[in-house]
């Protein structure tokens, strides 16, 4: 295998395959290297650690076509380390030789017959705006939980609504909400959970596209955004192809409260620039408080032996006086996740879940469990 590619190019697709490259130390070596298939002018690179596959295709210029794993976070580290300019690689049996300009690195290759196959996408697909899909998952990905030993809660719940696609997430302390009205993903009734992790790497992934492709398989979900070329031609674009989550997701209608008797409308701004203050003074897993009241909220946070912080907003306030305390970061990523220039905090009591939504909009809904303080 031998082309030319300019440095830029290749750094940029090498760190978004990289991405999905295995880090788990007990995982087969090969899956620590990135898959550099060459067909003509394109070049496909592949990273995978079998859960989650990227691909990205990029034209250089090709002058001798073959297949190579190389070590994929050092082949991204001297592509990146290069002077800007053409980038020469030529792959012998067991080294990658990578030039530019004085610098020239021989890099020892992994077993390419190790590497695992990619299964072929289904070939039904439906078409989705990129932009909304990444503004949704902005919003939806950071509420899903962290914990493997609850894989259930670590994936984005897609089910089809009646006027369109329903995403969901929740890590059992907060939960989000996010309807895309028009899109037909999914059959009436069907739904599936996809990792958050592949969600999130989507959405950086996906970038400036305009259109974003989905293939949906019975185990497997495939996004595809750009001209990816898989089998020669040329194209740039890029593929990510995850495994789903099987299991019965949470019944998470039922923790949505009906109504709410107490209703807080704040600028979205003023209370995030307040919470950001505010938590300076939250440590070791200190709560905010907000009293509510006729006067607007105040927040407020104390912790022992270091001190306190407290400020005031501006806003309108309809309901009972209460204090009710929060995580600072879970309230702020649900603020921070609403569109518009006003938030609305319904609240039942100090001690039941409550609802962060935009004012302007009603597409979205974050809802967050209160900490109990005395």
């Amino acid at each position: 295998m031998k082309f030319r590619c300019e440095r830029d190019v290749l750094v940029e697709a090498l760190g978004s395959a990289t991405r999905a490259v295995s880090t788990r130390g007990g995982a087969l070596p090969v899956l620590s290297g990135v898959k550099a298939e060459l067909k003509g002018d394109s070049l496909v690179l592949t990273g995978s650690d079998l859960d989650l596959t990227i691909q990205v295709s990029v034209t250089v210029a090709g002058e001798a076509d073959g297949v190579a794993v190389l070590p994929a976070r050092l082949a991204a580290d001297i592509v990146r380390a290069l002077e800007p300019g053409a980038v020469h690689v030529e792959v012998g049996e067991s080294e990658a030789r990578i030039a530019s300009g004085r610098s020239h690195f021989g890099v020892r290759l992994l077993p390419a017959d190790d590497f695992p196959r990619v299964a072929d996408a289904p070939a039904d697909e439906v078409t989705l705006d990129a932009g909304a899909l990444v503004e949704a998952l902005r919003q939806v990905v950071p509420a899903a939980s962290h914990d493997d030993a609850r894989p259930i809660l670590t994936g984005v719940y897609m089910t089809a609504e009646a006027d369109g696609l329903r995403l969901v997430a929740t890590d059992s302390y907060r939960l989000a909400v996010r309807d895309l009205s028009g899109v037909s993903v999914l059959a009436e009734g069907q739904s599936v959970l996809v990792p958050s992790r592949a969600l999130g790497e989507l959405a950086r992934l996906l970038g400036d596209a305009g259109e974003v492709s989905l293939r949906l398989g019975e185990r497997d979900a495939t996004f595809e955004a750009g001209e990816f070329a898989a089998g020669g031609g040329s194209g740039t674009g890029t593929r990510l192809t995850t495994r789903l989550i099987e299991g019965q997701f949470p019944n998470y209608r039922q923790l949505i409260p009906e109504s709410s008797a107490n209703r807080l409308t704040v600028g979205r701004e003023p209370l995030l620039d307040a919470l950001r203050r505010v938590k300076l003074l939250a440590r070791e897993a200190t709560p905010v408080r907000l009293s509510l009241g006729p006067d607007g909220v105040e927040l407020s946070a104390v912790t022992q032996d270091v001190g306190q912080a407290e400020e005031g907003i501006d806003a309108k306030y309809e309901g009972a006086e209460m204090v009710i305390a929060f995580n600072p970061e879970y309230l702020a990523d649900g603020v921070e996740a609403v569109e518009g220039d006003e938030v609305s905090l319904e609240t039942t009591d100090a001690l039941k879940p409550a609802v962060v939504r935009s004012v302007e909009r009603g597409d979205y809904l974050y809802l967050l469990m209160p900490v109990r303080v005395s």
